[in-house]
């Protein structure tokens, strides 16, 4: 009996031993992910899929060769080979491949369908839908007045900004122009920062008067950085209001800014100059949203991991 039950507990010891993980054994870790080839592949595929479609296929509708667009395709190709060789040395280039490889190579194959469509096939006809070509040929040849026009956007209170305004009510130009652009970002900065600053818990005010607070500190130092969120969710609102506006603002009788430059352009029939101006504005109002973005992590960085965006 004795030997049986002492055979039964070696067997269990045996068994648990088992089961634990082994001393010499690595830890694995939880977020070993590999990349896959088609990720860092996508840059110079799409790459390689547009230049064929730009090279290999007849063209339907007359284009004026720029070679800007073969160019930037050749940079993209090249920049995807450099980064592919690149890939096992550095960690932060890794990372940003990850995420950015797909997006690039969709955007070149893109550029390559967007081409096939409008000059090969003629699906899209001219001049409303020039391709790829046209329009980097008409940013190029426009530089000077693109560069005036995005200077003349990029002002605190553009040139433009005012006319509208001023048209009904304006004692001046310059009290027009803040009266335009205030009216298209207060709203729904004020109304979420009242919003935020309401739902303030009381219970940090009574902390904070519990430890001797007085008024200016409860409202600067409890029931403001209490409310940033609802802050910050209004600037990006007001933000695309406010850019929108001032688009509009310069279509209306003045000769400075990318709004007037669009309208311009069309007026000539010069649809590509009018794509190219899209894409400068896309990228100039892209840049002013990530640097809001990285102002937002900055004073918000308490709510990492806690809330997401």
């Amino acid at each position: 009996m004795n030997t049986s039950v002492e055979e039964l507990q070696q067997q269990t010891a045996i068994v648990s031993r088992a089961r634990q993980p082994s001393a010499t054994t690595a830890p694995v870790s939880p977020a070993a992910t590999k990349t896959r080839p088609q990720t860092l592949l996508a840059i110079p595929v799409g790459a390689c899929i547009a230049l064929a479609i730009h090279f290999l296929v007849p063209k339907r509708e007359p284009v004026a060769p720029t070679h800007y667009y073969p160019l930037l395709l050749f940079v993209m190709l090249g920049l995807g080979l450099l980064g592919l060789a690149l890939y096992p040395f550095f960690e932060g280039l890794r990372k940003w491949m990850r995420h950015m490889c797909p997006m690039l190579g969709v955007a070149t194959m893109t550029a390559g369908i967007w081409e096939l469509a409008t000059s090969c096939l003629g699906l899209l006809p001219l001049p409303y839908f020039p391709g790829p070509e046209g329009v980097f040929g008409s940013m190029v040849s426009d530089y000077k007045l693109l560069f005036d026009s995005t200077w003349h956007s990029l002002g605190p209170i553009p040139a433009t900004a005012w006319i509208p305004l001023a048209m009904v009510i304006a004692p001046s130009a310059l009290l027009s122009a803040v009266g335009l652009i205030s009216l298209a970002v207060w709203f729904p900065v004020t109304m979420l920062t009242a919003s935020g600053i309401s739902s303030t818990r009381a219970s940090y005010l009574d902390v904070a008067r519990t430890l001797g607070a007085r008024p200016l500190y409860l409202v600067f130092r409890v029931a403001i950085p209490a409310a940033m969120p609802n802050i910050f969710i209004g600037l990006f609102m007001g933000l695309g209001t406010s850019f929108l506006t001032l688009v509009v603002a310069e279509n209306v009788g003045v000769k400075s800014g990318l709004g007037w430059y669009v309208s311009w352009a069309q007026g000539w029939a010069e649809y590509g100059k009018v794509y190219g101006a899209l894409i400068i504005m896309a990228a100039f109002f892209s840049t002013i949203m990530t640097v809001l973005f990285k102002v937002r992590d900055r004073v918000l960085v308490w709510q990492k991991g806690v809330i997401k965006w």
